[in-house]
């Protein structure tokens, strides 16, 4: 057995759980229909944007786009620090402020990210091999990456046993 043959048998397991599987290169700038605008992107914002206007559906276009914008600019200087705050969305959803269209009234509230009353309702996608660029330009392409919402979740690292 080795670590390709792990890798298949974690995607088909996946794949029962109800993931999308998606191959990294399929979601490239360079792909033929692309879901990231570069290789730094990790958060795939269309899947993000479709799931956060079916999530709130009360809540106006602009506000659910500053949500998109919130979530993919981390506030904080450290790994740690920034972890915690996206598991406070995560659980929490993210703090929203809107101008009412019918009455015209400031309405304040949270947008969900996760649909946890219904799992099956979000957009679950096992992607493998995806290429994230860092910041100071290092590639790196971890065998797995999970994404939930179009948020990326989790990171799975394989090895040949």
């Amino acid at each position: 057995m080795h670590e390709q043959d792990v890798e298949l048998a974690a995607l088909g397991l996946l794949r029962q759980a109800g993931f999308d599987l998606r191959h990294g290169p399929e979601l490239g700038p360079d792909a033929p229909q692309p879901e990231r605008v570069s290789f730094a992107d990790v958060v795939l914002q269309a899947r993000l944007a479709a799931a956060l206007q079916r999530l709130n559906p009360d809540v106006p276009h602009e506000a659910v786009a500053g949500v998109a914008r919130t979530l993919a600019h981390p506030p904080h200087p450290t790994l740690i620090q920034n972890n915690r705050w996206f598991h406070g969305l995560l659980v929490d959803g993210v703090p929203v402020e809107y101008r009412d269209g019918k009455s015209g009234e400031m309405r304040g509230g949270r947008a969900r990210l996760i649909d946890f009353d219904n799992p099956a309702a979000n957009d679950w996608l096992a992607v493998r091999q995806l290429t994230v660029t860092g910041a100071a330009g290092k590639s790196v392409r971890p065998d797995l990456l999970l994404f939930l919402n179009g948020l990326p979740v989790v990171v799975i690292e394989l090895k040949d046993p």
